[in-house]
């Protein structure tokens, strides 16, 4: 039975998969996840970071913008029917074509009548070897933004916006009760030996720090696979989706290699709890935070 907006009890759902090169079957697999999830109980379900590719950004190739489409589009239409069947939230990972020459990493957010929320555009573009996403993408220009669902209010980032604190605090100002992180993150093959662990608990924990400083639920989704291009050594995405409580604590993981739909229960209520004994955002200094819209302080 689907939770009313009156109950602060729900299930959210993780899509991990393993992309192919096959843009359809992509996006079919990611659909039946969503079916799946949704069977499952799920009331918001949440696909990893441009689950319709392989993650092309390993290298700088005009072809690729072949990739992107128009929101809304088919993808956008694709999850409406299913969040209108299934009375679901869906927080779906696109690559926005917005016009000729202008594209974003962006995510977008379906009320669980179907109706199109709204969409979130990653605001922090990386470029490292492997990640050159400047080449395809410009930086977000909505800002952060929080959005009331059926099921919640709930904040969406992209990838690379999770290792700034910035950005899930402005986000939970909004009021969100539940941060989400589309991603595809994983270890270049030749380092890991040497710093795959570091860089794997890194990432887990700053994610997790999001969740202990803004009491807020948060929800991280990973791709698993290695996806090799031509002529390199490729990406090991590291999977490992999870769910994180209101101080931090792991509710839900998902394995290192294997594509799972993880369904876990969370309670809206734990975000009230939890700000109120924990009163970080009453004691923030805001008179003393000014420095922060600078980029150094000399």
């Amino acid at each position: 039975m689907k939770r009313t907006s009156k109950s602060t009890q729900l299930k959210l759902g993780l899509i991990q998969t393993s992309c192919s090169a096959n843009v359809n079957d992509n996006l079919k697999k990611t659909l039946r996840g969503v079916e799946e999830a949704a069977h499952r109980g799920a009331n918001i379900i949440c696909t990893q970071e441009l689950f319709r590719s392989q993650y092309f950004c390993q290298s700088e190739d005009h072809e690729n913008f072949n990739l992107a489409e128009s929101i809304p589009g088919p993808s956008t239409v694709a999850f409406q029917k299913l969040a209108s069947k299934h009375g679901v939230v869906i927080i779906a990972s696109l690559f926005e074509k917005r016009t000729a020459g202008l594209y974003h990493n962006t995510a977008v957010i379906i009320d669980a009548d179907g109706s199109l929320l709204g969409i979130y555009r990653k605001m922090h573009i990386p470029d490292d070897p492997l990640y050159y996403e400047k080449f395809y993408f410009t930086p977000g220009d909505l800002g952060f933004k929080a959005f009331t669902t059926r099921f919640g209010r709930i904040g969406v980032l992209i990838c690379w916006d999770q290792w700034y604190p910035e950005g899930a605090r402005l986000t939970a100002m909004q009021g969100a009760q539940i941060l989400f992180f589309p991603t595809a993150i994983g270890w270049h093959p030749k380092e890991k030996a040497e710093y795959g662990v570091r860089q794997h608990g890194a990432w887990e924990t700053i994610q997790r720090s999001h969740a202990v400083a803004n009491g807020c639920y948060v929800v991280s989704v990973n791709r698993i696979g290695c996806e090799t291009p031509i002529g390199g050594d490729g990406i090991e995405f590291w999977g490992q989706s999870f769910v994180a409580g209101t101080s931090g604590e792991i509710l839900a993981k998902a394995s290192v290699n294997k594509e799972e739909t993880l369904v876990v229960p969370v309670d809206l209520k734990k975000v009230d709890v939890t700000r109120t004994h924990w009163p970080f955002l009453r004691d923030r200094r805001i008179d003393a935070y000014g420095d922060l819209t600078k980029r150094l302080i000399d």
